[in-house]
């Protein structure tokens, strides 16, 4: 079966040439809704890869009715892929996983894409080891002060109730028992 997805972002546009479009490619089905498309829980497109079983292929009109960026373009093609369907694009015949060609320039897009994410974590933990290095501290500011902490501790060697100590700070007696 051909599956047809069609998008505007506003009321102001219509659906009319894209549903035309996708019913002359000879789509069976057509969603059609009017979102975002920086939105990615789009529930009509969501419906529309449900429906997708093997063999089947989704057709959009233009790429970035699919998808705004590369990442997200990349999930809902692997979603459509997990179906056992394939997908293509009117407007961008270079998408098109139903030819060869087509699946090697997504897979190459993907690879790219996930080159991308490498470098991006690379240099995110750069940048946090250069942060602690410089004596930044991540993570949840501590509830109790220094002070506090210290007499929490005096009071727990002297054999008060965590509960008590707890209660006092106005914290979870969890929070007092990891200060030991």
């Amino acid at each position: 079966m051909i599956v047809g997805y069609a998008r505007v972002s506003t009321d102001g546009q219509t659906l009319d040439a894209q549903q035309a479009a996708l019913r002359e490619a000879g789509c069976e089905k057509v969603f059609a809704e009017k979102v975002s498309g920086a939105k990615t829980d789009r529930a009509l497109l969501a419906k529309a890869i449900a429906t997708l079983a093997k063999g089947d292929t989704l057709v959009v009109c233009k790429l970035d009715r699919l998808a705004r960026s590369t990442r997200d373009l990349l999930n809902t093609l692997a979603a459509i892929g997990e179906a056992g369907a394939t997908f293509r694009s009117l407007g961008d015949p270079w998408c098109d996983t139903t030819s060869a060609h087509g699946k090697l320039m997504v897979t190459v897009l993907g690879g790219l894409a996930e080159f991308e994410r490498h470098l991006i974590l690379a240099r995110t933990t750069e940048g946090r080891k250069r942060a602690q290095a410089r004596g930044v501290r991540f993570g949840r500011k501590p509830k109790l002060t220094l002070h506090q902490r210290q007499e929490a501790l005096v009071r727990r060697a002297a054999g008060e109730a965590l509960v008590d100590i707890a209660r006092s700070y106005a914290v979870s007696h969890s929070t007092i028992s990891r200060l030991a």
